[in-house]
């Protein structure tokens, strides 16, 4: 009786506003908390107006979504923990990862004000400034900033973090960042959380570093390469280096067991050449005739062949293979190994 009593009293406009959350909650595959605070109105509205095809923004009272949320599935009730502050809602049926990088990419940099707390370690970094010589030099040393002036112009010595993360800005410290076009703070809407596919996931987990998870895709199929290489696993990206491995590998046993086939006979010759040559060198000029005797004159000019180097060792070759693969050719290489 006292939940019936105390929704009589809710006025028609919250009950609307709830019951249209709720259909927004139905309606879209992806809903998600955004934190607004601190965002100028004319900004968010213009962010909320370049988002607009892909991401629909509801920002409502934080006790209407709660009730929303509550009168809404288990999963959506998850995210209720995430409302804190100034919270919108975002409905999209686009996945997740896509929302934050969105989000991510419509932030601008913006300056910081005295009081607040430094997001993260402020650097001023040393060099020249745009500012002619006066008093700003001062006003620039008493924020803790090393300036001095150098060859007419207003310099910073040294590259100094001038506020660590957390720390509270001075308001001296935060004119002259300002002054100097630095801006500490990114201002944008902050993706809290998303419910998906019956997944809560946090902004955190949407956070991904796409050079270095391509770095590793990359990395994992120069790897499976040399895996399907060195364990004669034949694939289409890995055939070719295992027949050149093969034949290098056929050319050293033929070379070596003495085996005559026409692939190595130049070799075999090169080699019998090479000990007739060594033979001679140890025999005297009276056991060699004036043939051989030539032979050996040009061979010291020109310098002996070497009969090894006709055959490269198999891994050699599976090395060389292997380092023509481009990332490109990697990247299908892994799909072909494993499907």
């Amino acid at each position: 009786m006292d939940e019936v009593h105390h929704s009589e009293h809710i006025p028609q406009w919250k009950k609307n506003e709830i019951e249209d959350i709720k259909a927004r909650f139905n309606e879209y595959s992806v809903v998600g908390l955004i934190g607004i605070h601190g965002l100028p109105s004319k900004q968010f509205q213009q962010m909320r107006s370049s988002l607009r095809d892909s991401v629909h923004i509801k920002v409502s009272k934080n006790t209407l979504i709660r009730r929303a949320m509550e009168e809404s599935s288990d999963g959506i009730k998850s995210l209720e923990k995430y409302i804190d502050q100034e919270t919108g809602l975002i409905f999209s049926n686009t996945n997740s990862f896509k929302i934050f990088k969105l989000l991510n990419s419509s932030k601008t940099p913006s300056p910081i004000k005295g009081g607040m707390v430094s997001p993260k370690d402020i650097i001023v970094e040393k060099g020249p400034t745009f500012f002619p010589p006066g008093p700003i030099v001062g006003d620039l040393q008493t924020a803790g900033i090393p300036a001095g002036i150098d060859g007419g112009k207003v310099v910073i010595r040294e590259t100094k973090v001038v506020a660590k993360e957390g720390e509270v800005v001075s308001q001296k410290l935060a004119a002259m960042l300002a002054r100097l076009e630095i801006f500490p703070l990114e201002l944008g809407l902050d993706l809290r959380a998303t419910f998906e596919d019956g997944t809560v996931l946090e902004g955190s987990d949407l956070s991904i570093d796409e050079a270095l998870y391509t770095q590793n895709f990359i990395t994992a199929a120069k790897q499976a390469f040399n895996l399907s290489v060195n364990a004669a696993y034949p694939t289409s990206t890995s055939i070719q280096a295992l027949i050149s491995k093969a034949v290098s590998e056929s050319r050293n046993l033929a070379v070596n067991g003495v085996i005559f086939s026409p692939e190595v006979m130049d070799i075999l010759l090169l080699k019998a050449q090479s000990k007739m040559f060594a033979l001679a060198r140890v025999l005297s000029d009276e056991a060699l005739d004036d043939d051989l005797k030539g032979l050996l004159g040009a061979q010291a000019k020109a310098g002996q062949p070497a009969a090894e180097e006709k055959a490269k060792p198999a891994e050699e070759v599976a090395e060389e293979t292997a380092e023509e693969v481009t990332e490109e050719d990697a990247a299908g290489g892994l799909g072909a190994l494993f499907g």
